[in-house]
């Protein structure tokens, strides 16, 4: 019997493209613009485009909650970057200016920033609070699935 196929949205026009779960591994791009679907690089996520991307794919989304403003983000940033072309395909890395999509961040009572959560077709399933380093990250995400 065959996985049922993965949702995947893309980060640039937002389409939900369906992809067969064997396929995963061949780096797939939206049917409709090109983009890659599954990044080795954080995609940027927005008040627009925040819901739909963390709900509609079935990929575990780890968003990084960050302010341009803030040391510890700023010192964390290579760290998450090296972390996303480690987890992907398995996993899409995010970031999200909280200055700059208020609307969303609110949403999660944040205690601090750099805040990263982990995402499971829309659901929050773990949350850490402080700058971490690439083997930190890695082991969050890995662990908390």
């Amino acid at each position: 019997m065959t996985a049922p196929p993965l949702s995947l949205v893309c980060s640039d026009c937002l389409a939900v493209n369906r992809v067969p779960s064997d396929r995963i591994d061949d780096r797939p791009i939206c049917g409709k613009c090109q983009t890659p679907l599954l990044p080795a690089t954080p995609v940027e996520l927005t008040d627009r485009s925040f819901g739909k991307f963390v709900s509609r794919s079935d990929v575990p989304i780890l968003v990084d909650f960050w302010a341009s403003w803030c040391g510890p983000c700023r010192m964390m940033a290579p760290s998450f970057a090296e972390a996303a072309a480690e987890l992907s395909p398995g996993f899409i890395l995010a970031k999200l200016d909280t200055d700059a999509a208020t609307q969303t961040a609110a949403q999660f009572s944040l205690s601090g920033i750099p805040t990263i959560i982990l995402f499971r077709r829309g659901s929050e399933i773990a949350r850490q609070t402080g700058a971490l380093n690439t083997p930190q990250i890695l082991q969050f995400a890995r662990s908390s699935v």
